[in-house]
């Protein structure tokens, strides 16, 4: 059989890749640059390093706090823990430039094939699909015959773009990278921290996330807000000046997240998985357990249906996805609209998060990957929690602080 070919080697493609590779399936991952580190957050859920069997050592900090600060800088502060107290109460934080080489070379040293290399064109035929690329050390142009084509090459993605897909609205963000003495590093400890308001990000949130040595302080922006996003980032510098004091900066970063799902991620001899198929949960997003899931079930489908790489086979990949996941993506996508619409609604939204319901309810389903049943009593409290902050933020007259 000709090989299944992975376009992108980054989390969700090299997952993917893996998949194929011990299940004796022929895969080869064209990479377009081995070296480059995708700016990322970095946050994984515990269940994502039993699911794809990643080592704890990867896990750069383990964070068991968050802190929301509100526009007015009102806080809601509490822990990452579900319905229940668990061991793995916690939110992992990984560096890109562990977590990536990791899963790249396992499905290596499982079998697959890794060129480095830039995707060019695809020409889809009956028999198979000619991947033309360039390759990277002769910068001369090479072909491949695969057999089908998963597409796992991010926002920008060149395989959507062959497949005749329009380019996904996307979200912006630009991290620092700051290195802290042990001391300033203790005042941020095991708490990620999430900033709300228009001087730090006009639609999405502002973060300071803690790795090893490290903190990750960035600003995310929606469409159209890419020039302001130095400005936005300065304006969090300042915001947050004493506690990053002699701080040095050691890598910036900048980067695009899709902020809509694709309604088609299957076709013809080839799927898109991860950020290529707008894979990213809105309100937070998170990235990185949907590529690696996505590249799984793509993966599981073909071993399920080859030799048949038809539309209708691959199809299953895209019917499975949005049965178990489909809720949860309209969901956050709403709570996006809803939570960081203006700057009333963020005071709302910091209260929100206040709510005890909402805080076990909000990392159960986050911590586990399923929406988390509501039982009737918490959301009669919610409900009433959320309705008394709308009316203190926006009734004339109401407290606003």
């Amino acid at each position: 059989m000709k090989p299944i070919l992975v376009v992108g080697a980054s989390v969700g493609g090299s997952t993917a890749a893996n998949t194929l590779a011990t299940a004796n399936i022929p895969v080869v991952v064209l990479e377009r640059d081995l070296s480059w580190v995708k700016p990322c957050g970095g946050a994984l859920p515990p269940v994502a390093f039993d699911e794809f069997d990643i080592p704890q050592s990867l896990i750069s900090r383990k964070v068991k706090m968050a802190q929301i600060h509100s526009p007015s800088e009102r806080t809601a502060r509490f822990a990452v823990t579900g319905l229940e107290t668990r061991e793995d109460d916690y939110v992992a934080m990984a560096r890109r430039e562990d977590l990536d080489p990791f899963l790249r070379q396992r499905a290596v040293d499982n079998g697959a094939e890794l060129i480095e290399g830039k995707l060019i064109d695809l020409k889809f035929e009956t028999d198979g699909v000619i991947a033309t690329y360039t390759d990277k050390q002769t910068t001369q142009k090479r072909s491949l015959h695969a057999e089908a084509v998963i597409g796992a090459d991010g926002a920008y993605s060149t395989t959507a773009r062959l497949l005749g897909q329009p380019r996904l609205p996307y979200c912006v963000a630009i991290q620092e990278r700051i290195r802290l003495s042990p001391d300033m590093m203790d005042r941020w400890g095991d708490t990620a921290h999430l900033y709300l308001g228009k001087d730090v990000s006009p639609d999405l949130y502002a973060w300071v996330f803690p790795k090893a040595d490290h903190v990750a302080v960035g600003c995310g922006a929606g469409p159209g807000k890419t020039k302001e996003m130095r400005q936005l980032l300065a304006n969090l510098k300042e915001r947050i000046g004493a506690d990053l004091a002699d701080g040095e900066v050691f890598l910036e970063e900048a980067h695009a997240l899709p902020i809509h799902p694709r309604r088609k991620m299957a076709f013809e001899r080839a799927m898109l998985i991860g950020d290529a198929a707008g894979l990213v949960a809105g309100t937070s997003g998170e990235g990185i357990y949907w590529a690696m899931k996505s590249g799984q079930q793509a993966s599981q489908t073909l071993i399920d249906v080859l030799p048949d790489v038809s539309e209708k086979a691959l199809s299953r990949y895209q019917k499975q996805w949005w049965k178990e996941y489909g809720m949860m993506y309209r969901f956050l996508r709403w709570l996006q609209r809803w939570g960081y619409g203006n700057q009333r609604q963020m005071e709302v939204f910091t209260d929100m998060c206040l709510n005890k319901d909402v805080q076990q309810l909000t990392f159960e389903s986050y911590m586990y990957k399923r929406m988390a049943p509501v039982p009737w009593l918490s959301q009669l409290r919610m409900t009433g929690d959320i309705i008394v902050s709308q009316v203190r933020h926006y009734m004339p007259g109401g407290l606003r602080n």
